[in-house]
C-alpha cells in the first residue's frame, strides 16, 4: 500500500457553491461528482439533449452471435443484447462530465464529506414499475442482495466494499461501506438496474427469455429467439420529464438484428434490414459505401468525435500459462506483430497503434515520466523485475516494420529474445527450456478477427511456435472465457475519463483467480496492486491523472498483450432518417438522444420498397 498523505481522508468532489467547505454535516444534493464538476444540476435538460425532439419511429442496430436469456447479471446463459433499456439506475451519469450523476429513480442523496462511508439514496416517490407498483428500498435491497452473491465475479469485486444495505424506510436506502477509503462507491451503486424485489424472488436465476421486472422507458417486444430481440416505448413511463431524460429515449421502437459475421451484417445494413450502424471495419469506411442507396443520397456517414480512451483492443497472453512467465517470451510475441503493414494493406491507413491503455486522452502516460510521476514510482522500482523497470522508467514506443509483410527486423528481435529465454530450435520447430514444444493456440469467435490473426498466426509459424487459431461458437466461446480456458485471445478494455475502482478487476492479483471477472491476463503484480488502490482513493482530478498515468506505464511495461490497433472516436452509418443535435456529447455517441424525422423515413421506405 502507498503510504501517501494524499490517499487519506479523501474527499468526495460535489460541486454546490453556496455549501461552505468547513460544514462537517451530512449534506442532501441532487448530483453527485467524483473528481468532477456538477455542471448541470440546475438545467433543465441536458445540452445534448433537443427537449421538443419528436417521438416515434425505429432505432434498429447490428448484433453478433446469438442468445438464450434476458437477464445479463446472472453467471450462466448468453443475454440478449439491449436490456439496460428496461430498466431505471438510482442515478445516471452526464456523457459530458468525467464521472457526474444525476437523479433517476432517486430523486437526491444524503453523505457525510467527512464520513463517506456511507451513503443515502432517496426513492423519487413517482417511481413505477411496468406493473404500477412503487419501487422501493426493498427492491433496490434485493437487486443488490442478489448482485453480490448470485452476479458475475466481477461485479462482485467492482461492489466488493459494500459491507451493508439497510432500509430506512420505504423511500430511503442507505448503503453502508467497509471504509470511508473508496470514494467513488458513493457514485458507483447508483449506477446499476433495479429490479423489482417479488421478481427477483421467482426468477433471478432462471435462463429465460422473460426479463425481470424494471420500470425503465421500454418494455420487451418481439423476441425473434437467436435472430432479433426488439423494445418497445412505455408509454406510461414515470420518469419521462425527469431532466436527464428530456429529449431522450425518443424512439416508439428499438431493435436489435443478430448476425453471425459481420460480413453478412453489412450487407443486411445495405438492404435496410437495419439502419444504424457503427463502421468498425477500415476497409468498409473507406470503399464499401458506393452501393445505390448511398449514390441516392439516402446514407449518411459521420465521424463523431470523442475525449474517451480509445477501448484497448488487444491480444491476450494468459498469464496462468507457464509459457508466457518469462516477460522476454511475452515482448517477443508483441514484436512479431506487424501493425504497419496490416494498417497498409488491411485498413488502409485509418487506424492508429495503440500506444497507452488510455490512448487519446489526456490520461495517457506520454514521454518519460514526470517528477510527479518519478515521486510516485520511486518507491515502487525495486519490486519490478529488470526489464520492467527499464521499461517504466524509458519513453514508450511499440516496435515499427517497414510495412513490407516479412517483419524481418521483428522476427529477428523476437527469435533473440526467445534464445535469452532459454528456448531452442530442433528440426526448425521452437522449444521451450523444459523440452516441451512452444505451442500458442489463439481463441476467436465469430470470423470478424480471423484476417487480422491468420497473419500474425504465420509471423509466430515463421519463429517456430506450432501457432493454430481456433474459433468455437458462442456459448462455447464465452465458457471458456469465463474459464480462462485459452493460451492467447482478443480482449477489449473499455475505460472511462474517470477510472477507479474497476481496474482492480481488469488487472489485480485477486480477480485472477476468480473465474468470470475481467483479468483476462491473469496479472498478479503487487505494484499494480497497489496503484490500482492508489486510483480508486485518488481525491481530486490532478491525482486521477496522476495515478492513471503511472498504471498505465507499469501495464505497458509488463508487456502483458500485443496491442492490436484502434481510432479514436466513431464512425458510424445510418439511413437518412436520424436525426441529432448539433452539440453531440463529447464523451459518447449519444444514441439515445437521436430521433426519427418521420417524413425522411417515409422516403427511405418506399425506396426500400423499390
Amino acid at each position: 500500500m502507498i503510504k501517501n498523505a494524499m490517499l487519506k481522508a479523501v474527499l468526495l468532489t460535489i460541486t454546490i457553491s453556496w455549501i461552505p467547505a468547513s460544514i462537517a454535516v451530512p449534506i442532501t444534493t441532487t448530483a453527485l461528482g467524483h473528481n468532477s464538476p456538477t455542471e448541470y444540476i440546475d438545467a433543465p435538460y441536458m445540452p445534448y439533449a433537443n427537449p421538443d425532439a419528436p417521438t416515434g419511429g425505429v432505432l434498429s442496430l447490428d448484433a453478433r452471435g446469438t442468445f438464450n436469456a434476458a437477464n445479463k447479471w446472472m453467471t450462466t446463459g448468453v443475454a440478449m443484447i439491449g436490456t439496460d433499456y428496461l430498466y431505471d439506475t438510482l442515478m445516471t451519469g452526464s456523457l459530458n462530465e468525467a464521472f457526474t450523476m444525476y437523479p433517476q429513480l432517486a430523486s437526491k442523496v444524503t453523505y457525510d464529506p467527512d464520513d463517506t462511508s456511507w451513503i443515502i439514496y432517496h426513492i423519487n416517490p413517482a417511481a413505477r414499475f411496468w406493473d404500477g407498483s412503487p419501487v422501493t428500498s426493498q427492491d433496490v435491497k434485493a437487486t443488490y442482495d442478489a448482485i453480490l452473491n448470485k452476479g458475475p465475479m466481477y461485479i462482485r469485486s467492482y461492489l466488493g466494499d459494500i459491507k451493508d444495505i439497510e432500509i430506512i424506510d420505504k423511500r430511503r436506502v442507505k448503503f453502508i461501506f467497509a471504509s470511508d477509503d473508496n470514494k467513488e462507491i458513493l457514485l458507483t451503486v447508483g449506477q446499476f438496474p433495479i429490479f423489482a424485489k417479488s421478481s427477483i424472488d421467482a426468477d433471478f436465476e432462471k435462463i429465460s427469455l422473460t426479463p425481470l421486472m424494471g420500470s425503465g422507458p421500454y418494455k420487451l417486444g418481439r423476441v425473434d429467439a437467436g435472430r432479433s430481440v426488439s423494445y418497445i416505448r412505455d408509454p406510461n413511463y414515470w420518469g419521462r420529464d425527469l431532466m436527464v431524460n428530456r429529449g431522450r429515449y425518443n424512439f416508439d421502437m428499438i431493435k436489435f438484428v443478430y448476425y453471425q459475421s459481420d460480413e453478412i451484417a453489412f450487407e443486411g445494413f445495405k438492404s435496410g434490414q437495419y439502419r444504424f450502424r457503427p463502421e468498425n471495419k477500415a476497409s468498409n469506411w473507406a470503399t464499401g459505401y458506393n452501393f445505390p442507396a448511398v449514390k441516392a443520397g439516402l446514407i449518411h456517414k459521420e465521424s463523431i468525435s470523442s475525449q474517451n480512451p480509445v477501448p484497448m483492443q488487444a491480444l491476450v497472453m494468459n498469464m496462468r500459462r507457464p509459457l508466457f512467465q518469462d516477460i522476454r517470451v511475452r515482448q517477443a510475441l508483441t514484436a512479431a506483430y506487424d501493425f504497419e503493414w496490416m494498417n497498409k494493406t488491411l485498413f488502409h491507413g485509418q487506424y492508429e497503434r495503440l500506444q497507452s491503455f488510455f490512448h487519446g486522452s489526456e490520461l495517457a502516460a506520454t514521454g518519460t515520466p514526470s517528477a510527479a510521476e518519478m515521486q510516485v514510482l520511486t518507491p515502487l522500482l525495486s519490486k519490478l523485475e529488470p526489464i520492467q523497470r527499464q521499461a517504466v522508467l524509458a519513453e514508450w514506443q511499440l516496435p515499427t516494420s517497414d510495412g513490407s509483410g516479412f517483419n524481418r527486423k521483428g522476427l529477428l528481435k523476437a527469435r533473440k529474445l526467445l534464445l535469452d529465454a532459454g528456448f531452442y530450435y530442433d528440426d526448425m520447430q521452437l522449444y521451450q527450456p523444459g523440452g516441451k514444444q512452444a505451442q500458442i493456440e489463439i481463441l476467436m469467435t465469430g470470423e470478424t478477427m480471423g484476417r487480422v490473426l491468420l497473419p500474425y498466426i504465420r509471423n509466430l509459424k515463421r519463429l517456430g511456435f506450432d501457432a493454430t487459431l481456433r474459433q468455437v461458437d458462442g456459448p462455447q466461446y464465452y465458457e471458456r472465457m469465463r474459464r480462462f480456458d485459452y493460451d492467447m485471445v482478443v480482449d477489449v478494455f473499455a475505460q472511462s475519463l474517470s477510472p477507479g475502482a474497476e481496474q482492480a478487476a481488469f488487472w489485480g492479483s485477486a480477480a485472477a483467480d476468480q473465474p468470470g471477472n475481467r483479468n483476462t491476463v491473469g496479472i498478479k503484480n503487487t505494484v499494480i496492486d497497489e496503484m490500482t488502490v492508489a486510483l480508486a482513493n485518488a481525491e481530486n482530478r490532478d491525482e486521477i491523472i496522476l495515478y492513471t498515468q503511472v498504471l498505465d506505464r507499469l501495464l505497458r511495461a509488463g508487456h502483458y498483450l500485443v496491442p492490436l490497433y484502434g481510432k479514436s472516436g466513431t464512425n458510424v452509418a445510418y439511413w437518412d432518417q436520424y436525426r441529432h443535435t448539433k452539440q453531440l456529447p463529447t464523451n459518447a455517441v449519444g444514441i439515445d438522444y437521436w430521433w426519427v424525422d418521420k417524413e425522411a423515413e417515409t422516403r427511405v421506405n418506399q425506396y426500400l420498397k423499390q
